[in-house]
């Protein structure tokens, strides 16, 4: 007798009936980059608004993406790929197709220490809280792979929630200094990734093109109330920060790891 599908199972995932579109997979793949205005999308796919807003609209009602409203200008939206989410159903379409694509447990790819060190500088308006978490994250879950810096338009001193929730994760960045953008602006990088979309309007061409990223993320700094009352936020922007920097990481290994393969080819 031949085994056959149950009738639930005839139908592709929903992951894959949402990705599986063109315009939407191309929306995806921009996202993926840096988030982005519907006016960049639209431009970058070189669609109309209607057609790009009903897609990114289906995207988000299928929670592969979010939106935030721009603190640089109210009426503008940034929307943000859900990479976690993308992970997660991406791992569950591969189960449904088959039970041995489901990922090993416990499987960790480690760092090769022959590869050169990608240079990152993160930005947002103060380096008081968002960059600074950044920057001390991005050295850290890198496990070496990424030398950070971090800056700011208007700097202002480390706020001390940044430096509790940065402890409680066992990293220590009492001492660091906030510092202006005009540090940095002659020096090279390979990416630089705006936290602010303040900054990110008036942030400056950097010498070698290094990638230009933009992260939409809240500034717990802004928060109304006592320190005690806005901990919360800050711990949901460092979580945040942790989980958008660790997909940095791996997308940053696999790039130099395709580079070293070209190199010795």
């Amino acid at each position: 007798m031949i085994a056959t599908s149950r009738p639930d199972e005839a139908s592709p995932p929903r992951f894959l009936q949402l990705a599986g579109h063109p315009l939407r997979w191309r929306l995806l793949r921009e996202l993926a980059h840096s988030d982005r205005r519907v006016g960049e999308l639209c431009e970058l796919a070189a669609q109309r608004q209607s057609l790009v807003s009903y897609h990114l609209r289906r995207l988000r009602d299928g929670g592969l993406v979010s939106a935030r409203r721009s603190l640089a200008d109210g009426r503008d939206t940034y929307y943000v790929l859900e990479l976690a989410r993308c992970g997660e159903l991406l791992v569950s379409a591969g189960a449904s197709l088959h039970p041995g694509l489901a990922p090993a447990v416990g499987s960790h790819h480690g760092r090769d220490r022959g590869l050169a060190r990608a240079r990152v500088l993160f930005l947002c308006t103060g380096n008081s809280a968002r960059s600074q978490m950044a920057e001390a994250l991005a050295e850290q879950l890198s496990e070496g792979a990424i030398r950070a810096a971090s800056a700011g338009s208007h700097p202002k001193p480390l706020h001390p929630n940044g430096v509790r929730v940065m402890r409680a994760r066992g990293m220590d960045i009492a001492g660091c200094r906030s510092k202006p953008l005009s540090e940095f602006t002659g020096q090279r990088f390979d990416y630089v990734i705006s936290l602010c979309d303040r900054v990110r309007e008036v942030c400056p061409e950097f010498p070698g093109a290094p990638q230009a990223i933009h992260w939409s993320v809240r500034d717990p700094a802004r928060e109304p109330g006592t320190e005690q009352q806005t901990l919360p936020a800050f711990e949901r922007t460092a979580a945040e920060l942790e989980l958008r920097i660790g997909f940095l990481c791996a997308a940053i290994e696999q790039t130099n790891r395709n580079e070293e393969v070209i190199t010795h080819a």
